[in-house]
């Protein structure tokens, strides 16, 4: 049980990082990015693509992804989402759908529909290794890289000018307009942020799990849990909802079967709504 509630846990930071790009295009744009899990699956195969390739170790194929999912997002935002923003909540959705359906279908026609894994060897690796307790390196990289991330984000959003023309934007957009905010930009420039800490996620999910090309549906629902458990918008929220669901799961399956494990998780997901309909932190943490 030590051993369960340990590893899910780490695995939570791991969830974190898939629902951070999601909890962050909520809570700057109010919009649920139903091609999130998709946009990282494409960062995962972009950063295989670059290590098996051109031979680069994983931290130069990842920052490789960053960049290209960075000016990816910031495509996607200004020619894409920003055009049907005005128009309501709906058609932005729809954008999103419809991105999810195209991704899926391409990279299913460019890799096929083979499972992959980004060789890493902190997969392999144990921190700890005992009689009763054992660390994986690579699930206790993922939690640290969530909690820098984390930290680092929130202090961009507090202490610094973008930040504040951010949480401006989010809060109200006339508002930030008269005061001479670009929203559209504002909005692209999350975007920006939010697919360069999703191709580290990608980075990270497909050096622990084997992936497909239609893996983004199963990471998109992770990432709505871990959101609407911690409160959609809050980025500390984000991390305890995914040490929530990392833990739920595992506990669950050492009690009940690993067949059921993720069947638990989504009963705790529901309790929690049922007590707390808007999350464990119900503020946002880019709105504060």
């Amino acid at each position: 049980m030590i051993q369960c509630i340990v590893t899910g846990v780490l695995l939570g930071g791991l969830y974190s990082m898939i629902g951070i790009g999601m909890s962050l295009v909520f809570g700057i744009m109010g919009l649920t990015n139903l091609a999130h899990g998709d946009l990282m699956i494409l960062g995962t195969y972009i950063t295989m693509v670059v290590t098996n390739a051109l031979g680069c170790n994983l931290i130069i194929s990842t920052i490789i992804s960053v960049i290209v999912m960075c000016v990816f997002g910031f495509l996607i935002q200004q020619f894409l989402v920003n055009n049907v923003m005005d128009k309501g909540d709906a058609p932005a959705l729809l954008v999103t759908f419809g991105l999810s359906i195209f991704l899926s279908n391409l990279m299913l026609r460019i890799f096929s529909a083979d499972n992959q894994l980004i060789n890493n060897r902190f997969s392999s690796m144990n921190v700890i290794t005992s009689k009763y307790l054992s660390i994986s390196a690579g699930y206790l990289v993922s939690f640290i890289i969530a909690v820098v991330l984390i930290i680092g984000l929130s202090v961009v959003m507090q202490r610094t000018n973008f930040g504040r023309s951010i949480r401006a934007t989010s809060d109200d957009v006339m508002a930030a307009e008269l005061m001479g905010v670009n929203t559209k930009m504002a909005y692209a420039l999350a975007m920006v942020i939010c697919m360069g800490i999703t191709a580290v996620a990608g980075t990270l999910v497909g050096s622990t799990f084997t992936f497909y090309p239609s893996s983004g549906t199963q990471y998109l629902i992770i990432a709505f849990g871990v959101v609407v458990i911690g409160g959609m918008g809050s980025l500390a929220g984000t991390l305890i909802g995914g040490i929530v669901l990392g833990v739920a799961q595992l506990v669950g399956g050492n009690i009940f079967g690993s067949g059921v494990q993720m069947l638990v998780a989504y009963i705790v997901l529901l309790v929690i709504l049922a007590l707390r309909p808007n999350g464990l932190f119900a503020r946002s943490a880019v709105r504060k």
